[in-house]
């Protein structure tokens, strides 16, 4: 009788029960974008001193546009809600600077903290206000929508001409600026203050909508935008959602409406007129909806916008007239083409082709690789 061999049993490896490696900061996303923050607050510093005075402006300018261009992706790109008034909300965020800025000027209050109180105040008014906007546009869809933040957009200028008393009317307020700190030198640019102000003021902004949008409730905007009954199945309060989205958005507006105030030293009707909020939709959606890197393609179109047109006004010899008419058609004509152009060529914006020819470039790349 043969023996049986032995048949020795598989060998199978112990799971690890060891701890597990602690996750880089590129697992982290709070982590990436204080990164990317960092970075691109020394960029600004690093181009603040290699610029001119009135490009250091224009920079500002951006980065005050960006604030309220930020604010309207979350809300028309990641949420699906339509916003035609969204220049009004700035003009609150830019009043309320103005009047704070005043009675701190009039009680002889000083330092530089006084700034950063006057902006989170605009911040915390633009919000209580779009809170009210956003309860009622939660129960409106499509045109209806549409139609109330158009009556916002022409309610609040109205308003501020109809109260002249408190709001100086088409005149306007005056916006008191301390100057730059006496530490950064007796002949250091004002402008160059400026644009650190709305730099700092903007890429805190946008590190905290950044997160916003990679968090839960970045994901519960997305779900109400793509489908409010599958979102309502799913257990996700749709109104609610509306109305936080609407708050985040006006959060923004406000601030760069504040902003725009401090650059301008002034808070006027007529900076916030219902052409600005044409203007901001326009530009998200030209930059690309969705995407805070597309609003910051739209904000650089608002401030490129008027050098454009007087460039054109410049190349044409027409009469003063008809000058002075496409003085304020121009620009509206202008974005309302390139809005066409970019619907056709790129339906995702200026980002979405960026993204589709940096995909291709690298596709091509990874195949000539040996």
């Amino acid at each position: 009788m043969s023996a049986t061999p032995a048949v020795a049993p598989p060998t199978s490896r112990p799971p690890k029960t060891g701890p597990r490696p602690a996750e880089g900061p590129r697992g982290s996303t709070l982590l990436r974008h204080l990164a990317a923050v960092a970075v691109a607050g020394l960029l600004l510093v690093a181009l603040s001193y290699g610029v001119e005075p009135f490009r250091a402006f224009q920079l500002a300018t951006v980065a005050a546009y960006l604030c309220a261009t930020a604010g309207l992706t979350v809300l028309t790109g990641l949420n699906g809600q339509l916003s035609l008034g969204h220049g009004a909300l700035m003009a609150v965020g830019a009043y309320t600077v103005a009047l704070t800025q005043t009675a701190f000027a009039d009680a002889g209050a000083t330092g530089g903290w006084l700034l950063a109180v006057s902006l989170v105040a605009a911040v915390l008014v633009t919000v209580a206000v779009g809170a009210v906007i956003g309860v009622a546009a939660a129960r409106l869809r499509g045109p209806y929508l549409a139609g109330v933040t158009l009556a916002v957009a022409v309610v609040v200028p109205a308003l501020t001409v109809t109260f002249d008393g408190v709001f100086k009317g088409e005149q306007g307020l005056s916006v008191p600026v301390e100057p730059p700190p006496l530490g950064l030198g007796p002949y250091f640019p004002y402008e160059r203050w400026q644009l650190w102000i709305a730099g700092a003021a903007t890429l805190l902004a946008l590190l905290l909508l950044g997160n916003l949008v990679r968090s839960r409730f970045g994901r519960t905007f997305r779900a109400v935008r793509d489908d409010e009954v599958a979102a309502r199945l799913a257990g996700i309060h749709v109104a609610r959602t509306q109305v936080l989205a609407f708050v985040v958005s006006a959060a923004g507006a406000g601030l760069g409406g504040g902003l725009l105030a401090v650059l301008a030293q002034s808070a006027s009707p007529g900076a916030f007129s219902l052409t600005l909020s044409l203007f901001l939709l326009m530009a998200v959606v030209i930059g690309g909806l969705g995407s805070l890197a597309g609003a910051l393609w739209g904000a650089v179109l608002l401030v490129a916008l008027p050098d454009l047109t007087h460039a054109l006004s410049d190349l044409l010899t027409l009469s003063p007239a008809v000058a002075q008419r496409l003085e304020g058609n121009l620009p509206l004509a202008i974005f309302g083409g390139t809005l066409v152009v970019v619907m056709i060529a790129a339906p995702g914006g200026v980002q979405g082709l960026l993204s589709r020819l940096g995909r291709a470039l690298l596709g091509r790349w990874r195949r000539r690789r040996p």
